[in-house]
């Protein structure tokens, strides 16, 4: 935790907040502090700053915050994600927070298990917590949007093609004949498939709605190695 994330429920007056539970314990286990002591902190959607703890148990922190800086800048990024194995999707939900990404899509591929959809993590409270600790992390206070699309073909042809309008839109897929780019700085939107990639006929449709398939090279990434190889390509600014 490089950043104590803080919610308007934390709040108990304009420059005061009262942290219980996780953070309460990296407080003590983690960071060792005592009273006196000043943290990073920030708000979610908002500034970011520091805390001067002025009460310290084992069951409240109280804390005096001044927010007074802004967060990173967010990439001009759209990620459409194929839904990954529940294994690994916490840490690429975390992995997105931490770089920067805030408008990402999961949506539905062949090779997309019908069970990955019923994974608690897709709840509202995993995924808030999950991206509160890669905000944490980046210290960053901009929450993702999560956008879930069940349905391949309805979202492709009806909703993706405005997603893309006025971005560089790609989709990464091994064995294609152009490189990825890198360095961009314009709006881009990105398309990762699941483990073993999109279908032809995935890609061909993903092509009529605008996108552009690249590749990294002869190496074949498992998803949670390629989110980020690609996303850093992509954009110094997450670097």
């Amino acid at each position: 935790m490089n950043l104590a994330l803080l919610f308007d429920e934390d709040f108990i007056a304009d420059d005061r907040v009262r942290l219980t539970g996780r953070r309460l314990a990296h407080l003590h286990s983690v960071l060792k502090v005592d009273t006196g002591d000043e943290i990073p902190v920030g708000r979610v959607n908002g500034d970011i700053g520091t805390g001067e703890i002025l009460h310290l148990t084992d069951a409240v922190a109280e804390l005096r915050v001044r927010l007074d800086r802004q967060p990173p800048p967010a990439l001009p990024l759209t990620l459409v994600l194929a839904m990954p194995r529940p294994k690994m999707f916490r840490r690429i939900l975390q992995t997105c927070a931490t770089l920067g990404v805030k408008d990402l899509w999961l949506i539905n591929s062949y090779k997309v298990e019908k069970s990955f959809w019923q994974t608690p993590w897709l709840g509202d409270e995993p995924l808030r917590d999950n991206l509160t600790l890669g905000l944490e992390q980046a210290r960053d206070t901009v929450m993702p949007r999560v956008q879930i699309r069940k349905l391949f073909k309805p979202f492709v042809e009806d909703e993706l093609p405005g997603l893309l309008a006025g971005k560089r839109a790609l989709v990464a897929h091994p064995g294609t004949d152009t490189p990825c780019p890198s360095q961009l700085n314009q709006a881009t939107a990105l398309c990762i498939g699941p483990e073993g990639g999109f279908t032809p006929y995935e890609v061909g449709k993903l092509a009529e709605a605008g996108c552009e398939a690249v590749h990294l090279g002869p190496r074949i990434l498992r998803v949670e190695t390629a989110v980020p190889v690609l996303v850093s390509r992509l954009f110094d600014a997450c670097l």
